[in-house]
């Protein structure tokens, strides 16, 4: 395929689509298939067919809308009306209405400050095309900033231009994007691969399930174009087994891409080629950690190793390779089409673009966000979110999973960005945010993360495989209310030497839920100490605990 002929098929597909007086599009992400989406969509089917309107009514299963706490959602096209709660005994109503009224009891209201306060980039195509036809995606300008890189620009250029746009990371700890790439492509060897870390597992988290099972082939060409800019030419997709709609997309895409020379050998008929497979991750959550599922796809155990050497010069198979998230390469398109003035104009002077979130909790409206850097954490809770039903009083939120830290209401007002997140003891993370409201225990919220990070923990290096256990005996103990004051200072020390001398990031970080809590929640802990006392025969606290092997 030429840019020429990609051109064409554009206009050929939008003109198709511009055929139909109505388009029903049925979000058939995960969230909303779990509420009977799918059910719905065969129910349109079926009616329009009846009616008599193939000719005129599209049916097109979309991908994540949004609004997940009000799915099944369906919206119509070109009328831009949006139905809420939708069951198949809605199907009649709505295929009746189609050239009258909308049905006025599952309206969505769509002026409200969930949809109208978002910025979107990343998610700027998730529920208005069908993620399993890549002529959706090309009719909205997808693979036109590949055609442009390859034929307009050289390496160099594209790095630059990634570099200007002032994106950083989308996966924790927001390194520079463009620094990450342009160290890839000045490392030497015989060669080069290109990773899209799939492999999301905070719990509370579903940003990269929703992108990849919404728009797939934005992925691939953002994977596609990095490739191009630090020579790559294979490239991995390592996406946990528990996300089976994402590798049935994601594997419908890649063939797609492959079917219209979009990948393979001379792509666009330059001398460029750049395969792109996937490797299923068990659910390891160590496996987030790029050493780690550099192993893990290599056929190893999902170990992590010290760094240096990074692997942007020793990576896969020992070769200078790229790693990033899911988030990030669903930007790059974007910022090639548009320009990286236009990237980075959108955020905070160090925090650009925009960031997709996940809200969870006890929540009015919940789901799959996307709103510009520097936001603040009560515009996303109160506005966007709707602030907690009930009468219920909001507690805290923690953002950046087993990761991350747990914010007071005294903060809600801090700015959503890398540093602000950081000085308050948390971090951006990947993009889960869970709210909790006042029924919330800090010590048993900082207990289920520190048991999440026990399990996890790869048992590679002591201070993580035995700190975390230790830590969370104290955390047993303390919310069991069989803690001392000195069982409090134990659990000071161990969350500074855990975070000092772990070999990766999970370790180093795994004792930022609890550091947190106990900065900003510390009389919960103190309300259930008991006084001091001796519990070993030794004298120490410790010496009951047994010890992991």
């Amino acid at each position: 395929m030429t840019p020429d002929e990609l051109s064409q098929l554009s206009v050929e597909e939008r003109e198709r689509q511009q055929g139909f007086e109505h388009c029903l599009n049925v979000c058939t992400a995960a969230s909303c298939l779990s509420s009977g989406a799918e059910e719905v969509k065969k129910g349109l089917t079926t009616a329009v067919k009846e009616k008599g309107l193939r000719e005129k009514c599209r049916i097109r299963g979309a991908g994540c809308m949004g609004l997940c706490s009000s799915g099944p959602l369906v919206a119509l096209d070109p009328e831009d009306v949006l139905y809420q709660h939708v069951g198949v005994d809605d199907v009649p109503e709505i295929v009746e209405s189609l050239d009258t009224q909308p049905v006025p009891r599952l309206l969505c209201d769509t002026t409200i400050p969930f949809f109208q306060r978002q910025k979107k980039i990343v998610l700027e195509n998730s529920g208005r095309i069908d993620p399993e036809r890549i002529e959706d995606y090309i009719a909205v300008g997808g693979y036109r900033s590949l055609a442009r890189v390859l034929t307009e620009m050289d390496p160099d250029e594209v790095v630059q231009e990634i570099v200007n746009s002032g994106l950083r990371g989308r996966g924790g700890a927001g390194y520079p994007t463009g620094l990450k790439w342009g160290t890839v492509a000045k490392a030497t060897g015989a060669e080069k691969y290109v990773i899209c870390n799939a492999d999301e597992g905070d719990p509370g988290a579903f940003m990269d399930r929703a992108v990849l099972e919404s728009d797939p082939h934005r992925v691939l060409e953002g994977m596609t174009i990095a490739a191009y800019a630090v020579g790559a030419t294979q490239g991995y997709i390592y996406v946990r087994a528990e996300y089976p709609l994402a590798i049935k997309r994601l594997r419908q895409a890649i063939k797609q891409a492959q079917r219209l020379g979009l990948q393979g050998d001379r792509i666009y008929e330059t001398p460029f080629r750049f395969t792109v497979d996937i490797r299923l991750g068990a659910g390891a959550f160590v496996c987030g950690e790029e050493t780690a599922l550099i192993a893990s796809i290599e056929g190893g155990r999902g170990l992590p190793r010290p760094r240096p050497p990074y692997p942007a010069n020793h990576g896969l198979w020992g070769c200078p390779t790229l790693i990033n998230n899911v988030e990030t390469f669903a930007n790059v398109a974007a910022i090639l089409r548009e320009g990286a003035g236009w990237f980075s104009s959108i955020g905070t002077e160090k925090s650009k673009g925009t960031k997709v979130f996940s809200l969870a909790g006890p929540l009015s409206r919940y789901g799959l966000i996307e709103v510009p850097m520097g936001i603040s954490l009560r515009e996303i809770v109160f506005d966007i979110a709707g602030g907690l039903p009930d009468g219920k009083s909001f507690k805290a939120v923690q953002t950046g999973g087993p990761s991350g830290g747990c914010i007071p209401a005294r903060h809600l007002d801090t700015s959503v960005d890398y540093e602000s997140l950081r000085e308050l003891g948390a971090i951006m993370g990947s993009g889960g945010m869970i709210v909790m409201d006042e029924s919330s225990n800090m010590v048993d919220v900082a207990r289920f993360f520190m048991e999440f990070c026990m399990t996890e923990s790869c048992g590679k290096c002591v201070p993580c495989r035995v700190g975390t256990y230790q830590m969370h005996t104290l955390l047993d103990r303390i919310y069991n209310r069989q803690g001392t004051k000195r069982d409090l200072e134990l659990l000071s020390e161990l969350c500074e030497v855990v975070r000092e001398t772990s070999l990766c990031g999970l370790g180093q970080t795994a004792p930022n839920p609890v550091n947190s809590t106990l900065r900003y929640f510390r009389d919960e802990y103190e309300e259930r100490l008991v006084s001091d006392g001796v519990r070993g025969p030794s004298g120490d606290p410790l010496a009951q605990v047994e010890m992991t092997p």
